[in-house]
């Protein structure tokens, strides 16, 4: 049986980063993220969550 990570967190980039700054592109970028609806699942860890608060109007969080 495969066993799924209940931990992670499953990230969507919403909006476009076009006109945004340019820390909050590359931390976006650092996230894994590329494009608009672009997802990714990482591990809950201090520095995502911190990546993810500074970010958030960009990303839907789930998970």
């Amino acid at each position: 049986m495969s066993q799924q990570n209940s931990d992670a967190l499953t990230l969507t980039l919403v909006k476009s980063l076009i006109g945004t700054k340019r820390d909050h592109r590359a931390t976006v970028r650092g996230l894994g993220l590329r494009r608009v609806n672009s997802v990714v699942k990482l591990k809950p860890t201090k520095s995502i969550l911190g990546m993810i608060r500074k970010v958030n109007y960009l990303v839907k969080v789930e998970g």
